[in-house]
């Protein structure tokens, strides 16, 4: 069997009622089954989070513990990008020599002695002369904002200059737990001019070699014991109105949207493409439903280099997006669909919020636009078929009230969680319908199933082998075409699990 096999035939409706004949307890004894047929295989502490999670769970909402956040924080060119590569083992991070030097990602996942936790690397602007001071102010005060311990690199060649002073006021304003790191010692010899950042008054220093690793360890030891096990920042709020990200491009119409909503000139609109730079937290009334609606900066196309205040707006479109449930991308009918688009909507994904398309200025669609508009749906917004699409216009407030529908019907599939007898009855089902082929004369088996966490939904299948990437994504669709999860992300991963040896 192909790939292009798995994603041949809509769902079988024979299949569907195969599942819908299956009562609770048979659904159980099923899940029951399953479950002790896992204990002949060798499993590891993650894998009995997963099943004590499930255990525990509820009717409502569940979740997986967030990662703690560890902040890279300095000023220009004093190794920070050059230590998130030494953290993570690989060169990931753009290592240039000079100042400002841009990524597209600012935030990685890194583990150090068993220990799993998101780095976030707050490089990646060109400062200016004149506002150096400023723009390290409020870059690192983003960064500190969002996170739970703080690295502070510094230049210990250099020693502290005033801009690393500024820097320290908000660090001690933000009473976040600081370790001082003196970047640039290449040996002992240079240890002594670490020992010169104790006037900086945050503790002892430790002297690393970001390019050499010199110090790493201890540095990191050091975090580790500052580092919360579970992200105090990070948690889901719970309760009061739903929250959404108004996020897309410049002058695609979220400031509009916002005034309109609110009924005010809340937000500030203008003809000038990102006049917004900080997200505008506004309680909404819409059909008569209340939001929680966040404006954020429009994201400009991706550059070399983010000039300031872009990188910033970029920035905090991100943490936006951490403090929203769903978010709803504005796109600008009357251009076409741009590579920054899709990027905003890849961003969104990437966060794991629920997600609506939203189409605005659709009153000034013309029919000839419309003709491409619907083959660039179909092209470039494939991936997210199942999001939501709902044609306003954000000036005029035409169609807005169909916004409500659509996000109400994507927080639903991002709450959604499947029984886990439910979940394995499917799996069953699907597997004995459409069986995984054989390779290298091994066919993976899928021992158990169960849904991890919602809020996005995120499903952990235990197999004895492998999953081609098409039979994963055979299976999302399947899910999809069974149980809806219209509007949210869906994750599909493996633990491939051999049996224990027989002593």
């Amino acid at each position: 069997m192909s790939e292009e096999d798995f994603v041949a035939d809509p769902v079988d409706p024979a299949f569907l009622q195969r599942l819908s004949e299956l009562s609770t307890e048979e659904e159980l004894a099923r899940e029951r089954a399953l479950r002790v047929g896992l204990e002949e295989y060798e499993l590891d502490d993650e894998d009995f989070d997963v099943l004590a999670a499930l255990d525990e769970a509820t009717d409502g909402p569940i979740y997986l513990p967030a990662l703690p956040v560890l902040a890279i924080v300095g000023r220009p060119n004093v190794g920070k990008s050059a230590l998130v590569n030494r953290i993570l083992g690989r060169r990931e991070a753009v290592v240039e020599d000079k100042p400002g030097v841009t990524r597209d990602r600012i935030s990685y996942k890194a583990e150090w002695n068993e220990r799993k936790f998101t780095l976030v690397d707050t490089g990646g602007w060109e400062p200016d002369a004149k506002g150096i001071d400023l723009s390290v102010a409020v870059q690192a005060e983003i960064a500190v904002e969002l996170a739970d311990a703080v690295l502070f690199v510094v230049d210990a060649t250099v020693g502290a200059t005033s801009t690393d002073e500024r820097v320290v006021k908000m660090l001690r304003a933000s009473k976040k737990p600081v370790i001082l790191v003196g970047n640039k010692i290449d040996d002992a010899r240079q240890e002594p001019e670490a020992a010169g950042l104790w006037s900086l008054g945050l503790g002892e220093p430790y002297p690393v070699s970001a390019v050499h690793g010199r110090g790493v360890a201890d540095m990191l030891d050091a975090a580790m014991k500052v580092l919360p096990k579970i992200s105090n920042v990070a948690k889901q709020e719970v309760g009061g109105p739903r929250r959404v990200a108004l996020i897309g491009r410049p002058n695609v119409g979220k400031s509009s949207l916002l005034n309109k909503a609110v009924g005010s000139e809340r937000a500030v609109v203008n003809e000038l493409a990102g006049t917004t730079r900080d997200p505008i937290d506004e309680q909404v009334e819409i059909a008569g439903k209340v939001w929680r609606f966040v404006d954020t900066a429009g994201i400009r196309r991706r550059k070399h280099l983010a000039q300031g205040a872009d990188f910033y707006a970029s920035l905090r479109t991100a943490a936006a997006l951490e403090r929203a449930e769903v978010a709803t991308v504005l796109l600008d009918v009357t251009q076409p669909i741009s590579e920054a688009d899709i990027r905003i909507i890849d961003m969104a994904l990437e966060s794991g919020r629920a997600l609506v398309l939203a189409f605005n200025k659709w009153d000034l669609l013309e029919d000839e636009r419309r003709r491409y508009l619907e083959r660039e749906i179909e092209q470039d917004l494939a991936h997210v078929d199942w999001a939501p699409r709902v044609n306003i216009s954000a000036k005029t407030g035409r169609h807005l009230e169909k916004l409500v529908p659509a996000l109400e019907v994507a927080l639903d599939s991002w709450d959604q969680r499947i029984a886990t007898g439910k979940l394995n009855a499917f799996i069953s089902e699907l597997v004995a319908e459409n069986p995984h082929p054989v390779r290298g004369g091994k066919q993976p088996r899928i021992l158990f199933a169960t849904q991890a966490s919602s809020r996005p939904p995120k499903f952990v299948l235990f197999t004895t082998g492998f999953l081609d990437p098409g039979y994963r994504r055979f299976i999302t669709r399947r899910l999809r075409e069974t149980y809806g999860f219209e509007g949210t992300p869906i994750e599909v991963s493996m633990r491939v699990r051999e049996k224990r040896k027989r002593t």
